[in-house]
């Protein structure tokens, strides 16, 4: 064990290193950026194969073993058949005194086009001063979500080559080009690696989130699940005339919207009965991790754009958005809606809303809730026509132990580097991958970001500050050094 000058000496080391090569770090990130690794579309499915490419290079530079890992391919609803890009399976030292941390990233991006209100080319980094004059941004599309985090791991990697320091831990990397298009072929391949590849690994680390503050550093310890349902209404094979036949039909939307409006009351809880019984009763030790938090709900609303929120503190808030089922209505398939009128019954529409649940609730059980209540709503209106409920997607909740050992290890690690502690935070929507590697793995799996809350991934004119890349550098750094203290 480094007596603690001895580590703090080093750790300067690394710093003025990482300092010093600032330019080359953020060359390599413009160099990633303007590869269209657009995993959605698929005439862009060559720039992600083009993209897994350059990363697996770029980590075969550092001394790394690479196994690039064929998926096969997938077919698109139209019926065409695209290759999938393989996944990197990366390793990096052996040694059996170290402990070995995996990091999990991806270089698939969101779509972006400059005509979609970007003030800058999606595709070339392009760095301007920000509001503060201390605080200089990045734009591009993947500067945050997720080339960046993912580069910030490597040049931290780096650093330590480059002073010719022995390495802390052990490194083990996966790598995918398709997260932003629902990481097909993931989970079959973590299973079939469980044993394998995964059986070293004491730690997962996954850097694919932001912070809740644009200037506090946070660690994320969980996520909510989501499922999603279809419920459809339809009296016949065709569209009717509302002159011909409205006032003597059951008319389909109407059912639908009456089911549809039995789901949530005003004040947004959830009128399905049961939807709360698993949820887990609040802790204190738990309450007290919301009052330190940094969140200001001004802020947060302006960004948000509405007049007001459900709830007026900033606890009650966080509370309903991490650890409190929610359930949003987005849509009916089948009715008009384009500008204009016209006088038509539809003959079948289908609504569409999704349940965020939290631990505890099993999703087979949530089904069966909805599917229960939705039909009995349905059963008291008479209506001859015919109802279908189901759940085509369901993405289970995560949630990690905030006292487990890499959390110290990185609580440590932003006290060093940002002088403070951070926040513990969840995340309201899903990161299924997380959970992913907690099943499979059965190893511990921490949510380590390091954009801040304004980084605005998947939107218009996404951004890194130069800051949060060079010090998100720092962290990581750091971080395997508090690691390896650890063992």
């Amino acid at each position: 064990v480094m007596s603690s000058s001895s580590s703090s000496a080093l750790e300067m080391e690394i710093f003025q290193y990482i300092d010093a090569h600032q330019s080359d770090f953020i060359k390599d990130l413009k160099e990633w950026v303007a590869v269209e690794s657009d995993s959605v579309q698929p005439h862009l499915r060559k720039e992600v194969m083009r993209m897994m490419a350059l990363a697996a290079d770029r980590l075969a530079a550092l001394g790394a073993a690479v196994n690039l890992v064929n998926l096969g391919s997938h077919q698109l609803p139209d019926g065409q058949v695209l290759p999938l890009p393989s996944v990197i399976l990366g390793e990096l030292g052996k040694d059996p005194q170290n402990p070995t941390v995996c990091f999990y990233g991806h270089v698939d991006v969101q779509p972006a086009k400059k005509e979609d209100g970007w003030n800058t080319d999606p595709y070339t980094l392009t760095e301007i001063d920000g509001v503060h004059l201390f605080i200089r941004n990045l734009y591009g599309r993947g500067a945050t979500d997720n080339k960046g985090p993912v580069l910030a791991w490597i040049n931290a990697v780096e650093t330590f080559r480059a002073l010719k320091l022995a390495m802390p831990v052990n490194f083990k990397f996966v790598i995918e080009g398709m997260e932003e298009a629902g990481s097909l072929g993931l989970e079959k391949l973590l299973e079939e690696e469980s044993q394998s590849f995964f059986s070293d690994v004491d730690y997962v680390v996954i850097s694919d989130n932001l912070w809740l503050s644009n200037k506090k550093p946070a660690l994320t310890y969980g996520s909510r699940g989501n499922a999603c349902f279809f419920v459809e209404v339809e009296c016949g094979s065709k569209d009717l005339h509302s002159g011909t036949f409205g006032g003597i039909i059951h008319e389909p939307l109407l059912d639908l919207i009456a089911l549809l409006d039995s789901l949530v009351d005003s004040t947004g809880r959830i009128q399905i009965p049961g939807i709360y019984d698993s949820v887990a009763a609040l802790t204190e030790e738990e309450r007290k991790l919301y009052e330190s938090i940094e969140f200001d709900l001004e802020e947060h609303r302006n960004n948000c754009g509405v007049k007001k929120f459900l709830y007026g503190t900033k606890e009650e808030i966080l509370l309903h958005l991490w650890r409190y089922p929610s359930l949003s209505v987005h849509g009916i398939e089948g009715a008009f809606h384009e500008p204009g009128i016209k006088t038509v019954i539809p003959a079948k529409v289908i609504g569409k809303f999704s349940i965020r649940q939290v631990p505890h609730m099993d999703l087979l059980v949530v089904k069966q809730q909805v599917v229960e209540h939705l039909e009995g709503v349905f059963s008291k209106r008479n209506s001859p026509n015919k109802l279908k409920v189901s759940m085509p997607l369901g993405a289970k909740p995560w949630l990690a132990d905030v006292n487990d050992l890499l959390y110290k290890a990185a609580r440590r690690a932003i006290k060093t580097v940002f002088g403070e502690d951070p926040d513990f935070i969840r995340d309201g929507s899903t990161v299924p991958v997380a959970r992913m590697f907690q099943t499979i793995t059965q190893k511990s799996v921490m949510m380590l970001p390091i954009g801040a809350a304004d980084d605005g991934e998947h939107s218009q004119n996404e951004k890194i500050s130069r800051h949060n890349y060079i010090e998100g550098t720092k962290l990581f750094a750091a971080f395997f050094l508090e690691i390896s203290k650890l063992h």
